[in-house]
């Protein structure tokens, strides 16, 4: 009976792209499309098969993310799939309809997410060239200038080949705030369009899962993945979401354009997926930006200006989640970046710990977090004068980071020491406020001589301005030794 009650309680509520004013009334389910979820991962024939011992058609196999497939199904042949033991549950598919809106303010989200208040410029520390930016969208305009190449397709779930080219907008105009050379965050990040919407702006849930499916199994780590559209909850994305997360998969996703509570929609309540909501140019939250718990920081969405698909130089200016998320997308792009192993819960920790609290006016329920991109590198700094380390004591050494400002979340200490017995020593970070990072531990079986390695380690300092130590302590009896020169950089 649960199986038949799961197909009877269809989901309600459309998925809508967030650029623009809030969501219209939602359109009716697709009468005769389901999106089926089983209990072990099919193969594309047998998932073919169950469908037609239904009366039924495959449109799609999941297999990675999400165990089921999609299929045209009468009303009764769903009814009785649903009671198939191999069966979990039977919904039916729901659509997604563009709703967008364009304005024309000049763009201020790059200027305002690097630093506090607005100074003309936006400054960063890495381009992300080796990160890769999942856009699940409308597909993306690859030949636009903007994009030097960078853009590929990966697969066209509309169409059903290789050629996710945008005749919407809506996808382009993400992937420019991403990652364009002019209008992005992550300058140097490679964008893959997935396409799930047509050039109305209209596809559906099936459509959505089976790009979440592809990326969860054809992913180029680190990757990181962008959703700018929104509906009511529909068990089977989160699902799919939540599995493609675990896999190693960051997300960001847009919290809504309905000014309502965002863990009433998905893809926002996904709790690994991180949810952003929309500020204007003075900090407010906007006014359609959804909110609530299930929002984890908000971002800039307001007369947002990025590439669009008029010609291969064309801009956009437009406004909704669907213009902040991307700024966040891109943000993921920059911790992957400097920590390229940092998995989704540590890329989510590393944006909510940088943003800057207290920023946003009428957060209404939602933190009060306002998007801060990781900070540039502060001048990498040497001390090349020896520091002596004495049988069985402590050699310390210092460097001093001036010119810089903001927390420090990451360094990287290259280390030069001449000892005999670099299984002896112990090394420590000092920072500025007095913590201490392990560097490396003593190993008694290790008798190799001199120490020259590279360490990379996490902070949470607040202020990374002051003096930064080194400290290497002999921890065992009958020799000495001196550090030779250490480098310092932080970010």
């Amino acid at each position: 009976m649960r199986l038949r009650a799961s197909l009877l309680g269809l989901v309600v509520g459309a998925v809508s792209l967030l650029g623009g004013a809030p969501a219209a009334a939602a359109p009716e389910p697709a009468p005769d499309r389901y999106v089926v979820v089983l209990r072990s991962a099919p193969s594309w024939a047998s998932a073919r098969a169950l469908a037609e011992r239904y009366g039924g058609v495959l449109e799609q196999a999941f297999q990675t993310a999400l165990p089921g497939f999609s299929a045209r199904l009468t009303t009764d042949g769903a009814r009785q799939l649903a009671l198939d033991p191999a069966v979990a549950s039977v919904q039916h598919d729901r659509p997604v309809r563009l709703a967008g809106t364009e304005i024309t303010p000049p763009s201020w989200g790059l200027d305002r997410v690097d630093a506090p208040g607005m100074n003309g410029a936006y400054t960063y520390g890495t381009t992300a060239s080796d990160v890769t930016a999942y856009v699940i969208d409308s597909g993306i305009r690859t030949t636009h200038t903007d994009f030097g190449g960078r853009a590929t397709s990966g697969w066209d779930f509309v169409d059903g080949d290789a050629d996710a080219d945008d005749c919407s907008g809506h996808g382009t105009h993400v992937a420019g705030t991403i990652g364009g050379t002019r209008y992005g965050v992550a300058k140097d990040v490679s964008l893959v369009a997935l396409r799930v919407l047509d050039c109305e702006g209209a596809g559906t849930y099936a459509g959505i899962i089976a790009a979440v499916d592809w990326v969860t199994a054809n992913a180029r780590k680190p990757a990181v993945v962008n959703l700018s559209f929104g509906g009511e909850n529909f068990a089977p994305l989160a699902a799919a979401i939540t599995a493609s997360i675990a896999s190693g998969v960051t997300y960001v996703v847009a919290a809504g354009n309905d000014n309502a509570d965002a863990c009433g929609f998905a893809p926002a309540s996904t709790p690994a997926a991180v949810t952003v909501g929309a500020t204007g140019e003075n900090d407010a939250r906007a006014p359609f930006s959804n909110t609530g718990p299930c929002v984890d920081l908000f971002a800039p969405g307001v007369g947002i200006a990025s590439a669009g698909i008029a010609d291969d130089s064309a801009t956009r200016t437009s406004s909704g989640t669907s213009m902040a998320a991307p700024h966040v997308t891109g943000a993921a792009a920059l911790v992957l970046a400097a920590d390229p192993g940092a998995a989704p819960a540590e890329v989510a920790a590393a944006l909510t710990s940088g943003a800057r609290p207290g920023a946003v006016t009428d957060p209404a329920g939602a933190p009060d977090l306002l998007l801060r991109t990781p900070a540039s590198p502060c001048d990498v700094r040497t001390n090349d004068s020896d520091a002596a380390i004495r049988d069985r004591g402590t050699g310390t050494s210092a460097i001093g980071l001036t010119g810089c400002s903001g927390r420090a979340t990451w360094a990287s200490v290259e280390v030069h020491i001449d000892h005999p017995r670099r299984g002896d020593l112990v090394i420590d970070l000092v920072a500025p406020n007095g913590s201490v990072k392990r560097l490396k531990p003593s190993n008694r079986h290790d008798r190799a001589a001199g120490v020259d390695a590279t360490y990379a380690v996490k902070l949470t300092v607040k202020d990374r301005a002051g003096t930064w130590k080194l400290r290497v302590r002999d921890t065992t009896k009958g020799a000495t030794g001196h550090v030779d020169s250490w480098t310092l950089t932080v970010a």
